[in-house]
């Protein structure tokens, strides 16, 4: 995100972020239970600046299962203390005593059983417990910007840990496209930052424009807190008074193969974004991913924040799947470490 335009003129902050784990707190929602029998063992996990894959893969080597074994719903920070969810494939096998296992950074709270792996993207969200530390900058329009966004959000943008370490992921993609051979979990990796790039672009666009979180015509919606989308349709009041609300949102487009689904002014600047980033859209239509879309405007749910005696600034709040803690922080604080 760096570079990105912001939704409200700059943060009016600047201080340090992860000064430790204990800095940085995601607390994974998965908005269900386990169902207390079957083959699969869940396990309830706190790692410390910990690398999810890496825990599962020591989960694997642990009790002696194939990596493919072992399930988690999403990838967590790993400079951080996060607290998460991992399934293990144990049929026929009882429960080893999981306290005695000894991965660093690594302890498992409770365990319990399901009749399913535990699938990428099956959790609701994910909740944040963040503190910035060694503040300079104008407290009250601190203040002001956090009721700002409390009221009406910040921009979804993708955060930098979805291109890799300086970039590398993005790079990967470049290469692929012009014709490198990458290994699946690498290919992966290299789509998923080209998508996110173009989709940043396209926001960054419509923050510049300041239309972000406005009606445009050709707009497609997604539902606030799903990911059902319609449109696009006539702007009229009805949709005007529903943006105002929160109960939708616009959207940009994750870029794939086929049409654009929005239309006039909207799929002018879309289009416009994909032919700046020609060999972005080109690659990603011809690996096969189709068109989706991806909502413009983030929402924090439970959002609280607490200045501390010692200057410093706790955020709490809630955000769905697939969004980035990052993309709120910034409109507050720029942040090092």
């Amino acid at each position: 995100m760096t570079g990105f335009p912001y939704a409200y003129g700059g943060p009016p902050l600047r201080g340090r972020m992860r000064a430790t784990a204990e800095d940085f707190v995601v607390d994974e929602e998965l908005g269900f239970n386990a169902d207390g029998s079957g083959e699969h063992a869940w396990l309830h996990i706190e790692k410390r600046n910990a690398n999810t894959e890496w825990v599962a893969r020591q989960l694997a080597l642990a009790v002696g299962v194939a990596p493919m074994a072992v399930g988690f719903s999403g990838l967590k920070d790993r400079h951080a203390l996060t607290r998460q969810t991992f399934s293990v494939h144990l049929p026929g096998r009882a429960d080893p005593d999981w306290q005695a296992l000894e991965i660093e950074g690594v302890r498992i709270l409770s365990a319990s059983r399901h009749s399913r792996k535990l699938k990428r993207g099956a959790h609701r969200g994910n909740r944040f417990r963040i503190r910035l530390c060694e503040l300079h900058g104008d407290r009250e329009a601190a203040q002001q910007r956090i009721e700002q966004i409390a009221r009406s959000g910040v921009p979804n943008y993708f955060g930098e840990q979805r291109f890799g370490r300086n970039g590398e992921n993005l790079r990967s993609a470049h290469a692929l496209f012009a014709g490198a051979r990458l290994g699946r979990s690498q290919r992966g990796f290299a789509l998923s930052a080209a998508r996110s790039q173009l989709f940043n672009l396209l926001l960054a666009r419509r923050v510049e424009q300041g239309s972000w979180d406005q009606a445009l015509d050709g707009e497609v919606w997604m539902l606030a807190g799903t990911h059902s989308i319609f449109g696009p349709q006539a702007l009229d009041d009805d949709v005007r008074a529903r943006l105002l609300r929160h109960d939708i949102d616009p959207t940009g487009p994750l870029w794939g193969s086929g049409a654009l689904r929005s239309v006039a002014e909207v799929a002018a600047i879309e289009h416009a974004v994909a032919l700046a980033e020609k060999s972005l859209a080109e690659g990603l239509a011809a690996h096969d991913l189709r068109q989706e879309r991806r909502s413009l405007r983030l929402h924090a749910s439970g959002f609280n924040h607490e200045w501390m005696d010692d200057g410093s600034l706790v955020l709490g709040f809630s955000l769905p799947s697939g969004s980035f803690a990052t993309a709120l922080v910034r409109e507050i604080c720029a942040t090092a470490g």
